[in-house]
């Protein structure tokens, strides 16, 4: 039998254990909960810092990056600058925050891409009225010179015609830059007279020397006339406003391989590498045309010269230096805007310059044919000679009479302008006999009209009388032009 000390002692030490195992336990839970408040401590420490970052990469992106892309809008070279905190980068907050950059960059580019149309629609109507006042103000002007004859008047109505189509140049390049059209139909003219055209809308237009070494003849059609007169306009004004008042302007007017080539040449300043290269895209009309981009003032030069060689397939260059130290600028003209125009029947106008090319030697016409011819095989042969004649066929035995219109127009569009007498060989007696008949019979005629006149008529004016008159239609006509 257990005594009763054994078994107490037993119950204390079982006690002893389980207290000692029970301590133990309570020391690694609180140990575990001291490690857990430990760590959760240090959470709340680097989610602090994590917020604190974040506040802090969203006011750098209010204050810093937002601005910058706002202005790189206007301003190209603008750099906008990346994350403040370099862990953002290539992070999923650091991707969200540039897709926010993408997506407000398109939006203020679309919202001042239709700020900019609605201002273009405004200034286009309100330039459009200007512009019909300056014409009515042009006609009133040109009226007034061709009725007085006054001298002093009419320098005076010339002078202010001049400042009023300058006026008017203005009024169309700031319509052409709001995306007007050019607002002149002309027929096909020639170009020499289309860059004088453009000069004589110039202040300084004295201090321009034009050098035309184009063929005799070459002309622009219709729709190519009043675009080319504006960009010259514009690239000698340029020249003009960017280079000494005691300098000259230089255009040469050239043909090249695809066409001709209108090069203008200053003396002024220059440019820099930078003016340089947005006159170059300007110019080409590739980028679109802002009016908040142009400046203030703004500078619609360039920029209607863009849209001008947008619409017409026209080329123009000013990324080259001119030898004389300024800028050069190069029109260039295709062959297909190109066309002829017979210098002899509707020459250029007075103060246009001559081409320094030679004029081509005259070609000897051959002999004419008589007016009427009756079928013989000589007589068909010789009208076959003519320019612009076809022979005569035969029907059925049976002559035809050929048109004397016909033979005439081509005998005076094959005649040179000194006649050559053709050789005796070649007349034949019914020729010669056709061709005294009608020598005769046009004398006959003209001395019966002429002595019906002198019937008729009444005494004539003095030669001093008509020669007075003569002037004053000839002075009265300059005025106008």
């Amino acid at each position: 039998m257990t005594e009763l000390p054994d078994l107490v002692t037993g119950a204390l030490a079982a006690g002893t254990l389980s207290a000692l195992a029970l301590g133990a336990g309570l020391l690694r839970s609180r140990r575990q909960r001291a490690l857990q408040r430990a760590e959760i401590a240090e959470l709340r420490d680097r989610l602090a810092g994590v917020q604190t970052a974040f506040v802090a990469e969203v006011e750098h992106l209010a204050v810093q990056r937002i601005p910058a892309v706002a202005r790189q809008l206007t301003h190209p070279r603008v750099t906008v600058p990346g994350p403040a905190q370099p862990q953002f980068i290539g992070s999923p907050l650091g991707i969200a925050l540039e897709n926010v950059l993408t997506t407000l960059r398109s939006e203020l580019t679309a919202q001042r891409t239709r700020v900019d149309a609605a201002a273009q629609a405004g200034m286009r109507g309100a330039t459009r009225e200007i512009q019909a006042a300056l014409y009515r103000l042009q006609d009133a002007l040109r009226a007034l010179q061709q009725r007085y004859d006054e001298p002093e008047l009419t320098q005076t109505l010339f002078m202010l015609d001049h400042e009023n189509e300058q006026s008017l140049r203005r009024a169309q390049v700031t319509a052409v830059v709001c995306g007007a059209w050019v607002g002149l139909a002309r027929e096909d003219s020639h170009l020499v007279e289309a860059v004088t055209g453009g000069q004589a809308r110039l202040a300084g237009y004295h201090r321009v020397r034009v050098h035309n070494h184009l063929e005799a003849g070459t002309a622009l059609v219709s729709h190519a006339v009043e675009p080319v007169a504006i960009i010259v306009a514009e690239l000698v004004d340029n020249a003009l406003r960017h280079s000494a008042p005691d300098t000259e302007v230089v255009v040469n007017l050239e043909h090249v391989h695809h066409g001709v080539c209108v090069t203008v040449d200053d003396a002024g300043v220059g440019m820099t590498p930078d003016e340089r290269e947005h006159a170059r895209r300007t110019v080409a009309g590739t980028d679109p045309v802002l009016l908040t981009d142009l400046g203030d003032p703004p500078r619609m030069g360039f920029a209607a010269i863009g849209r001008l060689t947008r619409q017409f397939d026209l080329g123009v260059d000013v990324s080259s230096p001119s030898p004389y130290g300024g800028v050069r600028a190069v029109l260039r003209i295709d062959s297909h805007l190109l066309s002829r125009i017979d210098p002899e029947r509707q020459p250029p106008a007075a103060g246009a310059p001559r081409s320094t090319r030679p004029a081509p030697a005259p070609t000897r016409a051959p002999a004419p044919a008589p007016a009427h011819s009756y079928g013989s095989e000589l007589d068909e042969r010789a009208a076959a000679e003519v320019p612009g004649h076809q022979a005569v066929p035969d029907t059925g035995g049976l002559p035809r009479r050929r048109r004397r219109s016909s033979v005439a127009a081509a005998n005076a569009q094959a005649a040179p302008a000194v006649p050559v007498a053709p050789a005796q060989s070649e007349w034949r007696p019914e020729q010669a006999a056709a061709a005294l008949g009608a020598l005769q019979s046009g004398t006959a005629a003209a001395r019966a009209a002429s002595v019906v006149d002198e019937k008729s008529a009444g005494p004539r004016p003095a030669v001093r009388d008509l020669d007075q008159k003569n002037h004053g239609n000839d002075y009265e006509g300059g005025a106008a032009r």
